[in-house]
């Protein structure tokens, strides 16, 4: 459903009510660094102080061992060892690249491939990728080459054994949904070490435990484009995550036109039509970060009726004539106050 903007929305997922939260002193630790070519920042809650070296360092661990198997910048990382590997043969992945995988195949699967954890190529010629960037379009012929090579569907698994067939020249880019499976290992981590209050942040994707010390939600507010009028939504993230796709991210201008860093798999082109941004919260944030991208590829119509038919919470914003208008998902609706 679309939706005009009076006032500030706020939305409270319904296991916030089950907390028996009661105020204590002090405030957030806040801990921040750098992975991944952007920042990251997580605040705790109920830490000693002297905790924080450790804590530091062992999410900066968590963080390296991502980019290790993750990264298609990273030329030593798993990731990048695949998509150099010769056709037809196989690769035993690490557990959680193989669970990245996984996760974003069947995104691939359930949104026809508007999401495609494939197109490395794509987004290399694009200029998108470790090549460096472009101030000129690539040619239809070097489109279709580079299609070719592309394709969720070309990938074989076994998956008891966590091997993957290098089809031939197949590049895998797990830049949709690796910050937000990065997210999701950190706030896993403290879990591990018995933190139940934490907000945990890589590169704008986020997830949050629990509440801060004065017994209040981590409260986030859902990105907008720059220069939005519209009022803010405002969640409260406890076991929710959020992830935001948005054309005004990155991109670059040639002829008068921009084209955005958010490639279409299925045209094997940035997209055209975009929505300004999509926010998604779930679970997870590895699966909210695919969504994200998914619903911004299939756009503002098939876009909500994706999010209807897998019962994601979105909030699509979408350029029109008159400004920006708001559509909100029906599962989204639902956490309103």
């Amino acid at each position: 459903m679309s939706t005009a903007v009076a006032a500030r929305r706020v939305l409270i997922p319904v296991e916030l009510g089950a907390l028996q939260a009661r105020p204590r002193q002090g405030e957030p630790m806040q801990l921040d660094g750098l992975s991944m070519g952007t920042h990251w920042v997580v605040k705790l809650a109920g830490v000693a102080e002297r905790s924080r070296p450790a804590l530091q360092a062992g999410i900066q661990r968590v963080l390296d061992q991502v980019v290790a198997e993750m990264s298609h910048w990273a030329s030593d990382s798993a990731l990048s060892r695949f998509n150099r590997a010769p056709a037809g043969s196989w690769h035993t992945l690490p557990e959680a690249c193989f669970a990245v995988l996984q996760a974003g195949l069947a995104v691939a699967r359930a949104s026809d491939g508007a999401f495609d954890p494939t197109v490395g190529a794509l987004v290399n010629l694009w200029g998108f990728g470790p090549p460096g960037p472009r101030q000129v379009p690539p040619n239809a012929q070097e489109v279709v080459a580079a299609q070719a090579c592309s394709g969720w569907q070309r990938l074989e698994l076994q998956a008891a054994e966590r091997r993957v067939r290098q089809p031939g020249g197949l590049q895998l880019d797990f830049s949709g949904i690796a910050k937000g499976y990065a997210v999701d290992a950190v706030l896993d981590y403290l879990r591990g070490l018995g933190i139940s209050s934490a907000l945990v942040e890589v590169g704008g994707e986020l997830s949050g435990l629990g509440v801060k010390p004065d017994a209040q939600p981590w409260w986030v507010v859902l990105a907008q484009p720059p220069g939005s009028q519209l009022a803010d939504t405002v969640v409260a993230l406890h076991g929710l995550a959020m992830a935001t796709s948005g054309d005004y991210l990155r991109h670059f201008q040639h002829a008068g036109r921009d084209y955005a860093h958010t490639l279409d798999p299925r045209s094997g082109e940035p997209l055209l039509a975009a929505p300004a941004s999509v926010s998604v919260l779930h679970p997870r944030c590895m699966l909210a970060d695919a969504h994200a991208t998914a619903i911004s590829v299939l756009g503002v119509e098939a876009g909500l009726a994706y999010a209807e038919r897998y019962q994601l919470a979105a909030l699509i914003i979408e350029r029109c004539a008159d400004g920006l208008r708001e559509h909100l998902s029906s599962a989204l609706a639902r956490l309103q106050d």
